[in-house]
């Protein structure tokens, strides 16, 4: 005999990157054997729907999705509560915008030797 306070299906929070420093966040219920492009495809906000294609694949717009912080491919299961995380593309490579900024205000303004104490050592 089933007890009546389970749930039927799962519960899954569906989190979206949909533009600089904005965040969408949705909760949508599964039937229980689901994938993250199950969970993708029951979300039907635009913001979400525009980022997979008519038959369910991921556009060509380069989306990453993944479940608890790590990368997932579409066919991965999900589990009750589970969080699923869409990821926007990176526009600069970090390290490139690093070694960018670095020429731009020089060796002695960045890193360790931004703050000097008064009348220190050099490189302390």
């Amino acid at each position: 005999m089933a007890d009546a306070a389970a749930p039927q299906g799962m519960e899954v929070t569906i989190v979206a990157c949909v533009g600089p420093r904005e965040t969408r966040e949705w909760v949508v219920r599964l039937p229980a054997p689901a994938t993250l492009r199950d969970a993708l495809l029951a979300c039907e906000d635009p913001a979400v729907q525009a980022l997979l294609g008519d038959d369910g694949a991921p556009a060509e717009n380069g989306i990453a999705a993944g479940i608890w912080g790590r990368s997932a491919g579409l066919d991965a299961p999900v589990a009750h509560l589970d969080r699923v995380e869409v990821y926007r593309p990176l526009k600069v490579d970090p390290k490139v915008a690093r070694r960018e900024r670095f020429a731009r205000q020089g060796a002695r303004t960045t890193g360790l030797f931004a703050r000097q104490r008064p009348g220190g050592k050099a490189g302390y």
